[in-house]
Protein backbone atom coordinates (compact mmCIF):
# COMPACT_ATOMS: atom_id res chain seq x y z
CA UNK A 1 0.00 0.00 0.00
CA UNK A 2 2.95 2.36 1.04
CA UNK A 3 4.10 1.82 -2.70
CA UNK A 4 1.18 3.29 -4.16
CA UNK A 5 0.49 6.25 -1.61
CA UNK A 6 4.32 7.02 -2.60
CA UNK A 7 3.47 7.29 -6.45
CA UNK A 8 0.72 8.72 -5.84
CA UNK A 9 2.63 12.15 -3.68
CA UNK A 10 5.66 12.05 -5.90
CA UNK A 11 4.42 11.48 -9.20
CA UNK A 12 3.08 15.02 -9.59
CA UNK A 13 6.02 16.88 -8.25
CA UNK A 14 8.40 14.43 -9.65
CA UNK A 15 6.48 15.52 -13.49
CA UNK A 16 6.12 19.27 -12.69
CA UNK A 17 9.55 19.44 -11.82
CA UNK A 18 11.80 17.44 -14.45
CA UNK A 19 9.27 16.89 -16.77
CA UNK A 20 10.16 13.56 -17.50
CA UNK A 21 9.99 12.05 -20.73
CA UNK A 22 10.28 8.30 -22.14
CA UNK A 23 10.70 6.48 -25.34
CA UNK A 24 9.70 2.52 -26.08
CA UNK A 25 7.44 2.35 -22.89
CA UNK A 26 5.55 -0.22 -24.69
CA UNK A 27 7.98 -2.14 -25.05
CA UNK A 28 7.22 -2.82 -20.83
CA UNK A 29 5.05 -6.12 -20.61
CA UNK A 30 1.18 -5.78 -19.00
CA UNK A 31 1.85 -8.74 -17.11
CA UNK A 32 3.79 -11.67 -16.28
CA UNK A 33 7.91 -11.19 -14.85
CA UNK A 34 10.35 -8.95 -16.80
CA UNK A 35 13.82 -7.73 -15.55
CA UNK A 36 14.37 -4.18 -15.73
CA UNK A 37 18.28 -3.70 -16.32
CA UNK A 38 18.98 0.05 -16.03
CA UNK A 39 22.68 2.21 -16.11
CA UNK A 40 22.74 3.90 -12.76
CA UNK A 41 23.89 7.05 -12.89
CA UNK A 42 21.79 8.65 -9.53
CA UNK A 43 19.85 8.05 -6.71
CA UNK A 44 17.16 9.42 -8.82
CA UNK A 45 17.33 6.88 -10.88
CA UNK A 46 14.81 4.40 -8.46
CA UNK A 47 12.15 7.38 -8.35
CA UNK A 48 12.09 8.36 -12.01
CA UNK A 49 11.63 4.79 -13.57
CA UNK A 50 8.70 3.53 -11.59
CA UNK A 51 7.08 6.71 -12.23
CA UNK A 52 6.37 6.14 -15.92
CA UNK A 53 5.51 2.57 -16.06
CA UNK A 54 1.87 1.54 -14.74
CA UNK A 55 2.65 -1.81 -12.87
CA UNK A 56 4.91 -2.09 -9.50
CA UNK A 57 8.41 -2.21 -10.13
CA UNK A 58 10.49 -4.26 -6.84
CA UNK A 59 14.43 -3.07 -6.69
CA UNK A 60 17.30 -4.43 -5.64
CA UNK A 61 18.48 -2.63 -2.84
CA UNK A 62 21.76 -2.26 -0.72
CA UNK A 63 21.82 -3.52 2.29
CA UNK A 64 22.79 -0.17 3.56
CA UNK A 65 20.01 1.28 3.58
CA UNK A 66 18.78 -1.12 5.78
CA UNK A 67 21.20 -1.15 8.26
CA UNK A 68 22.07 2.61 9.13
CA UNK A 69 21.68 3.51 12.91
CA UNK A 70 20.09 6.74 14.04
CA UNK A 71 16.80 8.84 12.95
CA UNK A 72 17.95 8.59 9.25
CA UNK A 73 18.64 5.32 9.21
CA UNK A 74 14.99 4.96 10.69
CA UNK A 75 13.78 7.25 7.99
CA UNK A 76 15.91 4.84 5.42
CA UNK A 77 14.46 1.55 6.77
CA UNK A 78 11.15 2.76 7.07
CA UNK A 79 11.34 4.30 3.39
CA UNK A 80 12.75 1.34 1.11
CA UNK A 81 10.99 -1.45 2.78
CA UNK A 82 7.38 0.16 2.38
CA UNK A 83 8.57 1.29 -0.87
CA UNK A 84 9.15 -2.73 -1.63
CA UNK A 85 12.76 -3.00 -1.90
CA UNK A 86 14.72 -5.94 -1.07
CA UNK A 87 17.92 -5.27 0.66
CA UNK A 88 20.55 -7.53 -0.28
CA UNK A 89 24.10 -8.36 0.59
CA UNK A 90 27.04 -7.39 -2.11
CA UNK A 91 30.26 -9.11 -0.16
CA UNK A 92 30.15 -12.01 -2.85
CA UNK A 93 30.21 -15.46 -2.11
CA UNK A 94 27.12 -16.99 -0.18
CA UNK A 95 26.09 -13.27 0.41
CA UNK A 96 25.42 -12.53 -3.66
CA UNK A 97 23.44 -16.11 -3.72
CA UNK A 98 21.32 -14.68 -1.60
CA UNK A 99 20.42 -11.94 -3.55
CA UNK A 100 20.24 -13.80 -6.56
CA UNK A 101 17.91 -16.43 -5.03
CA UNK A 102 16.06 -12.81 -3.55
CA UNK A 103 15.70 -11.57 -7.25
CA UNK A 104 14.38 -15.11 -8.89
CA UNK A 105 11.82 -15.76 -6.28
CA UNK A 106 10.66 -11.68 -7.13
CA UNK A 107 10.36 -12.78 -10.66
CA UNK A 108 8.70 -15.93 -10.31
CA UNK A 109 5.85 -14.42 -8.38
CA UNK A 110 5.00 -13.17 -12.53
CA UNK A 111 6.68 -9.56 -11.06
CA UNK A 112 9.02 -6.73 -12.39
CA UNK A 113 12.36 -6.43 -11.15
CA UNK A 114 14.66 -3.70 -11.65
CA UNK A 115 18.36 -3.85 -11.10
CA UNK A 116 21.34 -2.05 -11.83
CA UNK A 117 23.84 -4.39 -13.74
CA UNK A 118 26.71 -1.80 -12.74
CA UNK A 119 26.53 -2.33 -9.13
CA UNK A 120 26.80 1.04 -8.24
CA UNK A 121 26.40 4.56 -9.37
CA UNK A 122 29.02 5.71 -12.39
CA UNK A 123 31.30 7.57 -10.52
CA UNK A 124 31.69 9.90 -13.71
CA UNK A 125 29.00 9.51 -15.74
CA UNK A 126 30.37 6.40 -17.67
CA UNK A 127 28.94 3.21 -18.19
CA UNK A 128 30.56 0.44 -16.31
CA UNK A 129 30.86 -3.31 -16.96
CA UNK A 130 28.15 -5.39 -15.91
CA UNK A 131 27.92 -7.81 -13.31
CA UNK A 132 26.65 -11.59 -14.11
CA UNK A 133 23.80 -11.94 -12.20
CA UNK A 134 21.51 -10.74 -14.32
CA UNK A 135 22.06 -12.85 -16.64
CA UNK A 136 21.75 -15.76 -14.62
CA UNK A 137 18.45 -14.27 -12.68
CA UNK A 138 17.09 -14.27 -16.27
CA UNK A 139 18.39 -17.75 -16.75
CA UNK A 140 16.89 -18.76 -13.91
CA UNK A 141 13.79 -17.66 -13.81
CA UNK A 142 13.06 -17.81 -17.41
CA UNK A 143 12.16 -14.03 -17.85
CA UNK A 144 13.59 -11.39 -20.44
CA UNK A 145 15.91 -8.69 -19.57
CA UNK A 146 14.43 -4.81 -20.62
CA UNK A 147 17.30 -2.36 -21.04
CA UNK A 148 16.16 0.81 -19.67
CA UNK A 149 18.75 3.94 -20.04
CA UNK A 150 18.43 6.68 -17.56
CA UNK A 151 18.91 10.02 -19.87
CA UNK A 152 20.28 13.11 -17.46
CA UNK A 153 19.90 12.40 -14.01
CA UNK A 154 23.96 12.25 -13.62
CA UNK A 155 23.54 15.93 -14.42
CA UNK A 156 20.44 16.36 -12.21
CA UNK A 157 22.03 14.85 -9.13
CA UNK A 158 25.22 13.20 -9.47
CA UNK A 159 26.75 11.33 -6.31
CA UNK A 160 28.33 13.04 -3.86
CA UNK A 161 25.15 15.88 -4.22
CA UNK A 162 22.25 16.35 -2.04
CA UNK A 163 20.33 18.95 -3.79
CA UNK A 164 19.60 18.16 -7.30
CA UNK A 165 19.53 20.07 -9.85
CA UNK A 166 16.35 21.14 -12.15
CA UNK A 167 16.33 20.37 -16.07
CA UNK A 168 14.76 17.63 -17.60
CA UNK A 169 15.52 14.12 -17.53
CA UNK A 170 14.28 11.09 -20.19
CA UNK A 171 14.11 7.14 -20.26
CA UNK A 172 14.52 4.85 -23.08
CA UNK A 173 13.14 1.30 -23.35
CA UNK A 174 15.01 -1.13 -25.73
CA UNK A 175 12.94 -4.27 -26.90
CA UNK A 176 13.09 -6.94 -24.61
CA UNK A 177 15.89 -9.43 -24.78
CA UNK A 178 14.80 -13.31 -25.13
CA UNK A 179 17.68 -15.50 -23.88
CA UNK A 180 15.61 -18.54 -23.16
CA UNK A 181 18.09 -20.72 -25.65
CA UNK A 182 20.38 -20.33 -22.98
CA UNK A 183 18.24 -21.97 -20.51
CA UNK A 184 20.14 -24.83 -19.35
CA UNK A 185 23.30 -22.74 -18.77
CA UNK A 186 22.88 -20.51 -15.83
CA UNK A 187 25.97 -21.95 -14.68
CA UNK A 188 28.02 -21.60 -17.84
CA UNK A 189 29.99 -18.33 -16.64
CA UNK A 190 31.43 -17.59 -20.19
CA UNK A 191 27.21 -17.49 -21.25
CA UNK A 192 26.58 -15.37 -18.60
CA UNK A 193 29.58 -12.85 -19.43
CA UNK A 194 28.07 -13.07 -23.06
CA UNK A 195 24.64 -12.12 -22.06
CA UNK A 196 25.71 -9.45 -19.58
CA UNK A 197 27.73 -7.66 -22.18
CA UNK A 198 25.33 -7.99 -24.44
CA UNK A 199 22.87 -6.17 -22.47
CA UNK A 200 25.62 -3.58 -21.82
CA UNK A 201 26.05 -2.82 -25.21
CA UNK A 202 22.03 -2.44 -25.87
CA UNK A 203 22.36 0.09 -22.48
CA UNK A 204 25.11 1.54 -24.38
CA UNK A 205 23.31 2.14 -27.44
CA UNK A 206 20.53 3.78 -25.78
CA UNK A 207 21.90 6.00 -23.54
CA UNK A 208 25.05 7.04 -25.56
CA UNK A 209 27.36 6.68 -22.49
CA UNK A 210 31.19 6.13 -23.28
CA UNK A 211 31.45 2.50 -22.29
CA UNK A 212 34.56 1.67 -19.53
CA UNK A 213 35.45 -2.28 -19.35
CA UNK A 214 35.82 -2.75 -15.63
CA UNK A 215 33.76 -2.37 -12.60
CA UNK A 216 31.84 0.99 -11.21
CA UNK A 217 33.13 -0.33 -7.75
CA UNK A 218 36.75 -0.89 -8.81
CA UNK A 219 36.64 2.39 -10.57
CA UNK A 220 35.43 4.46 -7.61
CA UNK A 221 38.79 2.72 -5.50
CA UNK A 222 41.18 3.39 -8.29
CA UNK A 223 39.59 7.71 -8.13
CA UNK A 224 40.04 7.71 -4.49
CA UNK A 225 43.39 6.57 -4.11
CA UNK A 226 44.68 8.82 -7.17
CA UNK A 227 42.79 11.78 -5.52
CA UNK A 228 44.44 11.07 -2.41
CA UNK A 229 47.97 10.69 -3.54
CA UNK A 230 47.98 13.89 -4.85
CA UNK A 231 49.00 16.86 -2.65
CA UNK A 232 46.40 19.34 -0.46
CA UNK A 233 44.75 21.09 -3.12
CA UNK A 234 46.95 19.69 -6.36
CA UNK A 235 44.95 19.65 -9.59
CA UNK A 236 47.83 18.83 -11.73
CA UNK A 237 47.09 16.47 -14.74
CA UNK A 238 43.68 16.60 -14.94
CA UNK A 239 40.71 14.20 -13.42
CA UNK A 240 42.06 11.15 -13.51
CA UNK A 241 40.52 8.37 -15.63
CA UNK A 242 40.23 4.74 -13.59
CA UNK A 243 39.91 2.88 -16.80
CA UNK A 244 43.63 3.93 -16.79
CA UNK A 245 44.67 3.09 -13.41
CA UNK A 246 44.22 -0.89 -13.50
CA UNK A 247 43.34 -3.58 -15.69
CA UNK A 248 39.62 -5.09 -15.97
CA UNK A 249 39.90 -8.35 -13.65
CA UNK A 250 38.01 -11.83 -14.40
CA UNK A 251 36.51 -11.77 -11.27
CA UNK A 252 32.83 -12.47 -11.78
CA UNK A 253 32.90 -15.02 -9.57
CA UNK A 254 33.08 -12.36 -6.31
CA UNK A 255 31.19 -9.87 -8.12
CA UNK A 256 27.54 -11.20 -9.34
CA UNK A 257 25.35 -8.48 -8.36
Amino acid sequence: MFYWVLKAVLTPMLRVVWRPWVEGAEHIPLDGPAILAGNHLSFLDSFFLPLVIPRRVTFLAKSDYFTQGGVKGWFKRVFFSGAGQIPIDRSGGKASEGALGSGVRVLRQGRLLGIYPEGTRSPDGRLYRGKIGVARMALEAGAPVIPVAMIGTFEVQPPGKVVPKIRRIGMRVGKPLDFSRYADMADDRVVLRSITDQIMYELMALSGQEYVDMYAKRAKEDLAAARASLPSGAAAGGPVDPAQTRPPANDDHVEAV
